[in-house]
């Protein structure tokens, strides 16, 4: 019975290698990104308040990939899925809301200057 099994734990255990190394060269692209962005805008609220909203993305991805790898039947996929999507739906909510906030103030400071001298 464990011969049975053995293809489908190897072919699960190397896309678990396979999603690993991926979200490796994807933090490794959001590091160059962010990196970017900080010489041309400056290390800021919003720029830092990006970079570790994408971390948690990814993280989050990362969690959702293992868990579904794990699943053992399609309604446990279902239930996966929904969750994570539900999870992802408020935390973009929160996100935009709280990148809009960081955004208005950053621009207002930004303009101080100019109100100021007319």
């Amino acid at each position: 019975m464990a011969k049975a099994n053995q293809p489908s734990e190897d072919l699960s255990e190397t896309a678990e290698k396979t999603v690993d190394q991926n979200m490796e060269k994807a933090r490794g692209a959001m590091d160059n990104y962010f990196g970017f962005l900080q010489n041309i805008w400056g290390r800021n609220d919003l720029t830092e308040q990006m970079k570790t909203y994408t971390e948690q993305n990814i993280s989050a991805s990362t969690e959702y990939i293992h868990k579904l790898s794990q699943a053992k039947s399609f309604p446990e996929v279902f239930q996966i899925q929904t969750e994570f999507m539900q999870t992802q739906m408020n935390r973009f909510v929160e996100q935009a809301r709280s990148l809009g906030e960081t955004y208005s103030k950053a621009s207002t400071d930004a303009t101080k200057p100019l109100r100021m001298s007319t």
